[in-house]
């Protein structure tokens, strides 16, 4: 059954092509690269598969430091003992190693690796990882444009350049003056094209009423996205009982739990899936499933991935009915994704064919950029 004989983590600080910034805080510029951590699984028989998952600690608790040593110290020996089919038995014995308690225990580093263990499978099956997970529904993915928190003409001259997308995400930073610039001007580029505000936990409830009456005459506001602390359910259900837009739950439903709690406290319209804080595929379909059968719509986004993160939304999102284009914002943003055969044209992106996750990763760059981290 090919059993994994070798794991290897390579860290490595990406380049952004351009400053992208949330309202808590920034991701990465030009002049300052993000963390991405790479996994790479062998197999007896010397097949590859391929993850990632980037350290964005000022999102969640996980740094690149963090999520090589969980890997290396504690998952690493698990997968020795297994075979790349073996996807849940791996998250059960994780779980048992890193036991969830809050959290659903370093979800980015066990994302990692449930990437490349599906990427592993599809290339011994000869199947693309959207088979393994019961078939995708369409070929492409519309894609969504991310507008970083910045001042009007910043904002408006990215929404220009960002043409070609269908929908907006807008990401807001708990100033109600300065975001209703923005907001402003990214409509009115946006020319009636759906905008989806994203405060990720920058907003008070008070402010949060203040800013949507200053925008209420902008067309097409669509949702807003976890405007308060994800720790803070009541007051999301609150927010939602207070104001006239649809509230999407992100940072606060990490788990198919999580979500089953909020559904329990009426606290949310839509929920943001990505798979980093699912901890892998399989787990972010559990959360698309509990939303859906919770009357939840389902919005796509994953945290600036590079090419092999972005492949894997690609074969997840095209199984699922979404309510806005999939915010999946690494080609957009990043100055490169460390992989080739990704088919984006006019800001669609086609679901990758090939087995495993249909990508050629560039191996020796990231080799050659790997960071060696204080710990190791």
């Amino acid at each position: 059954m090919s059993r994994i004989t070798a794991v290897e983590v390579f860290p490595v600080a990406v380049p952004f092509a351009r400053r992208f910034v949330l309202g808590s805080g920034a991701v990465g510029t030009p002049d300052q690269a993000g963390s991405v951590v790479f996994v790479k699984l062998t197999t007896e028989d010397g097949v590859v598969g391929w993850g990632e998952q980037r350290a964005l600690p000022s999102w969640s608790y996980e740094t690149a430091e963090t999520i090589a040593v969980v890997i290396k110290r504690h998952l690493a020996p698990i997968l020795l003992e297994l075979t790349p089919f073996d996807v849940e038995l791996f998250h059960t014995r994780a779980s048992r190693r890193l036991s969830p308690a809050v959290s659903n225990g370093f979800p980015f580093a066990r994302a990692a690796l449930d990437i490349a263990l599906h990427d592993a499978v599809g290339k011994l099956a000869g199947l693309p990882v959207h088979a393994l997970l019961g078939g995708k529904l369409r070929d492409t993915v519309p894609l969504c444009s991310a507008i970083g928190v910045g001042d009007p003409a910043a904002v408006r001259e990215h929404a220009h350049q960002s043409s070609d997308y269908t929908a907006y995400k807008v990401k807001i930073g708990g100033d109600p003056v300065a975001d209703t610039a923005a907001i402003t001007a990214v409509a009115e580029v946006a020319a009636g094209k759906p905008l989806w505000l994203d405060a990720n936990q920058s907003y008070r409830p008070t402010a949060l009423i203040r800013l949507l009456d200053a925008v209420r005459e902008v067309p097409h506001l669509t949702c807003v996205e976890q405007p308060v602390p994800g720790t803070d359910t009541l007051a999301l259900r609150r927010v939602r009982d207070l104001i006239g837009l649809p509230v999407a739950i992100d940072e606060g439903s990490f788990t198919a739990q999580d979500l089953a709690r909020t559904l329990r406290l009426d606290a949310a319209d839509l929920v943001v899936v990505k798979i980093c804080k699912s901890g892998g595929l399989r787990n972010a379909l559990k959360t698309a499933q509990v939303a859906l059968a919770g009357g939840l719509e389902v919005l796509a986004s994953g945290l600036t991935d590079c090419g092999i993160g972005f492949a894997a939304a690609l074969h997840l999102f095209s199984q699922l009915e979404l309510a806005l284009p999939a915010e999946l914002n690494g080609p957009e943003l990043l100055a490169d994704l460390y992989v080739e055969n990704l088919d984006i044209v006019a800001a669609t992106a086609t679901v990758p064919s090939g087995p495993g996750l249909g990508v050629e990763v560039d191996e020796e760059r990231i080799r050659a950029e790997a960071m060696d981290l204080a710990w190791s």
